[in-house]
Parts: structure tokens; C-alpha cells; sequence
């Protein structure tokens, strides 16, 4: 199974995504921990990249694949943003961080996947889940 969607950067199109990932769910036969990961990282992907990558520019669009394969569950989320120095993102467990009411996105993407990548200096995001 291969899949592409692309929408406006708004936060209303985040249902396009969640869509994507019910689609896949049942295509798989996912269990319910797999696709509650898979939902989690894939909305907070895909509203980084409407919110901070196309900085919410409904001219702007954010891309989403997917491509199973027999062990795995492949997304690649791209944005047409700047992108962004990922090697420094803060760490929002630590005490200085802890009660800020954003910066969580990246560490629960990192938590919940299998495999996260950034490519093309953070404009582009691949994540992988095993099935």
C-alpha cells in the first residue's frame, strides 16, 4: 500500500492526516498501542508543519505519504518551510522546560515511533513504525 495526501496549512486539514492513519490501521490490523502511537506522532508531525514549518500560510501545503511494507510502516511528513536546526531542539523534561506550555512535539514523536528522521534541514520528517 502507497497513499499521498497534500493540504493548506491550516489545523483543520489535521483530520486529513488522522484519515491517513485510520486508513492504514486497518489495512494492517494494527494493535490498539501501534496505531495510538502512530496517531499521536502523526498529528503532532503534521501540526509542527503546518504551525511551525508553514508558519499556518494556507498558501503553503504540507505532503504526507505512506508506504507499508510486510515489517514496517513508513511516513514521510515534508513541509514548505525554512526547517529548522532539529540537533538542538530542548529538552522539555528537564526543570527548566518542564511547565512550558509547548517544545513537546519532537521528544513524543522520538518516544512513540520506531525511527524518526529529519531530512532537508527539517523541512522533511520520516517515521517509521514496526508492525
Amino acid at each position: 500500500m502507497f497513499k499521498q495526501v497534500e493540504f493548506a496549512s491550516e489545523k483543520r486539514n489535521i483530520s486529513i492526516a488522522e484519515n491517513l492513519v485510520d486508513e492504514v490501521a486497518e489495512y494492517c490490523s494494527l494493535s490498539k498501542e501501534v496505531y495510538g502511537n502512530m496517531l499521536v506522532t502523526i498529528i503532532e508531525a503534521v501540526a509542527n508543519a503546518i504551525m511551525h514549518g508553514n508558519r499556518s500560510n494556507p498558501a503553503l501545503k504540507v505532503f504526507v505519504s505512506c508506504k507499508v511494507n510486510p515489517d514496517h510502516v513508513v511516513f514521510i511528513v515534508r513541509d514548505q518551510g525554512p526547517g529548522f536546526d532539529y540537533s538542538h531542539v530542548p529538552d522539555p523534561t528537564t526543570s527548566e522546560n518542564i511547565e512550558k506550555p509547548n517544545g513537546r512535539g519532537v521528544f513524543l514523536m522520538r518516544k512513540l515511533a520506531d525511527y524518526v528522521d529529519f531530512e532537508d534541514g527539517g523541512s522533511t520528517l520520516m517515521i517509521q513504525f514496526k508492525r
